[in-house]
Formats: structure tokens, C-alpha cells, sequence
């Protein structure tokens, strides 16, 4: 259970004392792992009425490619590098930052999927 709340400590190093109890609004969600598959989306009401689309799985991807200027959608292959985790390139993760094998070549996602329902990259 992850709290989205400040920080236990101050800067100093000391501890603030707490003057609120945790609230349900507080929390976080559990993390969804983008993988590679046919696509399936969930639509979340989030605060304001806006919607999140939470991207469970994911096999294509719209990529840039900066000579001709144009996006193409193209079949993702396999992750090859992951900054974020290096267990997430044997799992099949996308998140932002990684650079995935597509059918028009390497790309670097410059997205966050798991937010946004679709995943952008640019050619490398």
C-alpha cells in the first residue's frame, strides 16, 4: 500500500509529526505492466470526471522518423532495453525510455503507455 503523501522526514533529518490520518485518496495504484499482445485497454474515471486509459497490452506503435518527418504504425517485435528495469526486457515491459524492435527498425518509446493507451516512439 503506497501513500501519496510528503515525505516522513525533514530535510534536516528530523521527523514530521503527524497531524492527519491516511485517507483513502491518498493511495496509489498498483502498477500495470504493459506487455506485448493484442491490444486491451481499460478506461478509468479519474479525479474531475476526466478519464486514464490503462494499457494492459499493446502490439503496435505509432513511430516518428525524423528524415521523412512522418509517423508510421508499425508491429513491435520485442523490447531490447529497458532503463528503467533490466528484469522488465525479459518480461516483455514497455514503459517509457525503452527502446523496442519494430518492424521499420529500433525505437525509443518517448511515451508513458500504461497512462496514455498508446505508445509513441522515434526511430532511432
Amino acid at each position: 500500500m503506497r501513500m501519496q503523501t510528503r515525505a516522513r522526514r525533514k530535510i534536516s533529518g528530523g521527523l514530521y509529526k503527524d497531524n492527519t490520518k491516511k485517507k483513502i485518496h491518498m493511495l496509489g495504484r498498483d502498477p500495470r505492466f504493459t506487455k506485448i499482445d493484442a491490444k486491451r485497454v481499460k478506461i478509468l474515471r479519474i479525479r474531475s470526471g476526466d478519464q486514464k486509459f490503462v494499457l494492459f497490452a499493446v502490439d503496435k506503435a505509432n513511430i516518428y522518423d525524423a528524415k521523412t518527418k512522418k509517423y508510421q504504425q508499425a508491429k513491435i517485435k520485442t523490447i531490447l532495453e529497458n532503463p528503467a528495469n533490466r528484469h522488465f526486457v525479459r518480461r516483455n515491459i514497455l514503459t517509457k525510455g525503452s527502446i523496442i524492435d519494430t518492424e521499420l527498425g529500433k525505437a525509443r518509446v518517448t511515451n508513458r503507455p500504461g497512462q496514455e493507451g498508446v505508445v509513441n516512439a522515434i526511430l532511432l
